[in-house]
């Protein structure tokens, strides 16, 4: 089956995809708590699992050849394009969408990284910028980056499983550092937290929640 898919058996690209994905989460992401090495885990079992795939065997397509009975004559290394018969044009659409989602995502965590460095550095709150849009924007980079590679640029088993759970453990985590942020900042927190979205801003604040993730490169 390998040889009907070009896009296979690079594990070379593999391994290089995983170790510059892993190097752009852990800069950003640098877990500390056992709780945040949890949420880091399986962001690096997503990572590893969606590159193998991707470069190396495509276990998602072999899958489904076996036990599903997928055509063989129309196989493609990209799950979508090879559901929906289009060939290399369906890839190239969704490495389209994927790759916006994708790079959106890094932008959102990165400038709130850099906005809530800032923050402490100066040991404020930090309630401008992205943060004055929505509380969590680093979660919400990672959501958007997450679903963009994994789920629409190249869905594979692990990737559509692994996310609803990256999903929620990083939800929970969200909920554990506000209560920390309520005992450092009292009423402060409590008043922006009751005016500030969680992960994703009011609808006529997207234009300026995309604006604002495009400030900070990698």
């Amino acid at each position: 089956m390998q040889q009907l898919i070009a896009h296979s058996s690079v594990w070379i690209l593999a391994v290089i995809f995983i170790v510059i994905a892993s190097w752009i989460f852990y800069r950003y992401f640098a877990p500390k708590t056992w709780h945040e090495w949890a949420g880091a885990g399986l962001v690096q079992a997503f990572i590893i699992a969606l590159y193998a795939e991707m470069y190396g065997f495509p276990l998602t397509i072999y899958l489904l050849v076996r036990f599903f009975g997928l055509d063989r004559t129309v196989l493609n290394a990209n799950l979508w394009s090879t559901l929906l018969g289009m060939g290399e044009t369906g890839m190239l659409i969704s490495m389209v969408f994927g790759y916006t989602l994708l790079f959106g995502g890094i932008g959102l965590f990165a400038e709130g990284w850099r906005e809530l460095y800032q923050a402490r550095k100066e040991n404020r709150l930090a309630t401008d910028g992205l943060y004055g849009l929505v509380r969590h924007p680093q979660y919400t980079g990672l959501f958007v980056g997450l679903f963009g590679e994994g789920v629409v640029h190249w869905p594979t088993v692990f990737s559509v499983v692994l996310f609803p759970i990256i999903a929620i453990a990083y939800v929970l985590l969200a909920y554990r550092e506000e209560r920390r942020m309520l005992q450092e900042f009292g009423e402060s927190y409590r008043v922006y937290k009751e005016r500030t979205p969680m992960f994703f801003p009011g609808r006529r604040e997207w234009r300026k929640f995309i604006r604002l993730s495009q400030k900070t490169t990698i």
